[in-house]
C-alpha cells in the first residue's frame, strides 16, 4: 500500500484529512490549510444576570467590560465502581458541576459602577461578615434572591458576533478576593470571584433556551408569589 501523508482519508474516504496538494480544498490547498479555523481563546464575553437585590443592567454591563479571564467550565459524572471476580468495570453515577472563577479588572468609577463593589454586594447576599447572616435576604421573605438566573460565556466568531454560548443557571459567588498589592508590579489590580452553579447548557440555540428559562423564571416567580400570599 502506498504511503499517503496523513493516512486517514487517504483513498478510504473523501480525502479531507490528507495533506495532498491539489486536493479538494479551495485553490488546491489541502483541507488542513484552510478548514481547521477555530474559535480563539481571546474571542469571548461573559454576561452575568445579577439578582434583583444586587444591581441594575448598568452594573451588569460594567462586569462584562471588567472581566478579563474566565476559568474552565464544565460538568463531570462520578464513577460507580463494580467488582466481579477479577474484573473492575464502571457505570456513570451522580453528576456535579465544577466551579467557575472569573477575574475582573478593579475599575475606577462611581460606587455603584465599580465591579468590586457590585461583586462584594452580591457576596454579602450569600454571607454578610458584618452581621454573620447567611442569605440575609431570605429573612425578609425574598426566596432565592441571591442566585443569578443565568450567566453566559459567549464565544465570538471572526466578525465579533456570537457563535455559541456556555450558559450556567443558578449562579452565586462562593468566594471574593482581591489580587495582591505590590509596589514592584506594573499591571491593573483585579478582583477574583469563584462561582457555583446548578445547571449548564452549551450550544447555539440561544433564543429557544432563553425563552424556556424566562418562562421558567416567570412561572417560579408566580409560584413564589402564590406561596408567599398563602403563608
Amino acid at each position: 500500500m502506498a504511503v499517503t501523508p496523513y493516512f486517514i482519508g487517504g483513498g478510504k474516504g473523501p480525502g479531507q484529512a490528507n495533506r495532498n496538494l491539489g486536493g479538494g480544498g479551495v485553490d488546491g490547498l489541502p483541507f488542513i490549510s484552510e478548514r481547521l479555523n477555530s474559535g480563539r481563546t481571546y474571542s469571548w464575553e461573559v454576561l452575568l444576570q445579577l439578582p434583583p437585590s444586587v444591581g441594575s443592567d448598568a452594573s451588569e454591563e460594567v462586569l462584562t467590560l471588567a472581566a478579563k479571564q474566565v476559568s474552565q467550565v464544565g460538568f463531570s459524572v462520578e464513577d460507580i465502581e463494580v467488582h466481579r471476580v477479577n474484573d473492575r468495570v464502571y457505570y456513570p453515577g451522580k453528576a456535579s458541576p465544577e466551579e467557575l472563577t472569573v477575574t475582573f479588572d478593579n475599575l475606577y468609577g462611581s460606587t455603584n459602577q465599580k465591579p468590586a463593589e457590585t461583586l462584594w454586594k452580591w457576596f454579602q447576599s450569600i454571607y454578610n461578615p458584618l452581621t454573620g447572616q447567611f442569605t440575609p435576604g431570605m429573612a425578609q421573605g425574598h426566596i432565592g434572591n441571591f442566585k443569578s438566573p443565568m450567566a453566559e460565556i459567549i464565544h465570538l466568531d471572526p466578525q465579533g458576533q456570537p457563535d455559541q454560548a456556555t450558559r450556567l443557571l443558578g449562579v452565586y459567588p462562593k468566594s471574593w478576593k482581591t489580587a495582591e498589592f505590590n509596589y514592584a508590579s506594573n499591571e491593573f489590580h483585579t478582583i477574583e470571584v469563584t462561582f457555583r452553579y446548578d445547571f449548564m447548557h452549551h450550544g447555539d440555540d440561544e433564543d429557544s433556551l432563553l425563552q424556556k428559562i424566562q418562562g421558567g423564571i416567570s412561572a417560579a416567580t408566580s409560584i413564589a408569589g402564590t406561596v408567599k400570599s398563602v403563608i
